[in-house]
């Protein structure tokens, strides 16, 4: 019996390039069922800012979408089972599981053959790195762990103490090994111009689509605004616009020049994947990507 190539395929790329068109699209042609690797679109109500875009998908299964409540802390441990448990799910019923999104931390997690361990709070380590500069701590987690190599995801002190936490407690204790699965990546690119253009326009569409009351209404809902704070990007500044501290405009120029410098991170990401081993065909994204990745794995 012939083994296929691939069992998993993925779709990355940095915002705004176009990553859940294009893996629906795939989805649909394949028989596939999409599994989100975005660190903010398991929380519910968070839709238009952590852009869900959810009619892309039509009919297609979209899993890790809407699993938790704002303020949960979802962390990597816990990414990492609900994969693999959804990987598994749509196996069993013989469809492709298409991986899909441009949090590094969580394809890593995901490509990545080791099981984390469920690593209990340290209090003393954490008053401890309480008082270090970002910088020092980028560096200590650096030495904890060769298996994540940037902080790109890592936009809270919180979460890179978290991160240091784990590594720390894992040269310890050394991860359980996983079964191999066999990936097929793709990632989309752009012209540097051009995407910076589609960040824009992305941005200006969804304030059009009430983005800002999304956020009044999380808050209102209960949610703190620290913990809306947490969430970054734009949740951090709509935050700080609706408690007065930013007009409008200045709320807008800040929010795109923040995402702007995100998706050069996540591209810096992209590249040391590839310079540790993780093989990502690119895709011109102002082409026609599905056509392209359809011919790419004709040759697998």
């Amino acid at each position: 019996m012939t083994v296929p190539a691939f069992d998993l395929l993925v779709v990355l790329g940095p915002t705004a390039s176009g990553k859940t068109r294009l893996a629906a699209r795939l989805a649909g042609v394949l028989r596939g069922e999409i599994i989100s690797a975005d660190s903010r679109q398991v929380y519910r109500g968070m839709d238009i800012g952590t852009g869900k875009d959810l009619s892309e998908y039509g009919e297609i299964p979209v899993h890790l979408i809407d699993i938790v409540d704002p303020g949960h802390e979802f962390d990597l441990f816990q990414f990492q089972r609900a994969f693999l448990a959804a990987y598994a799910a749509i196996g069993e019923r013989r469809r492709l599981p298409i991986l899909a999104g441009g949090s590094g931390l969580y394809l890593e997690v995901a490509l990545n053959r080791h099981l984390l361990a469920e690593v209990p709070p340290d209090p003393a380590l954490r008053a401890e790195l309480a008082v270090l500069s970002l910088d020092i701590l980028t560096e200590r987690l650096r030495r904890a762990t060769t298996r994540i190599h940037n902080t790109t995801d890592l936009l809270d002190r919180n979460r890179l103490i978290r991160a240091i936490e784990i590594a720390e407690y894992e040269q310890c204790h050394p991860p359980e090994s996983l079964p191999p699965i066999r990936s097929l990546i793709f990632g989309l690119r752009w012209e540097r111009a051009r995407l910076r253009e589609r960040i824009t326009a992305r941005l200006r569409e969804r304030l059009e689509q009430g983005m800002i009351r999304e956020v009044a209404r999380l808050h209102e809902s209960g949610v703190p605004w620290e913990t809306l704070e947490f969430y970054g990007l734009e949740y951090r500044f709509i935050a700080r616009h609706l408690k007065g501290e930013l007009t409008g405009n200045d709320m807008f120029q800040k929010l795109n020049s923040a995402i702007h410098d995100f998706a050069k991170r996540q591209e810096t990401w992209f590249r040391r994947m590839e310079k540790n081993g993780i093989v990502i065909h690119w895709l011109d994204g102002a082409g026609e990507p599905l056509s392209e990745a359809l011919r790419i794995m004709e040759k697998f």
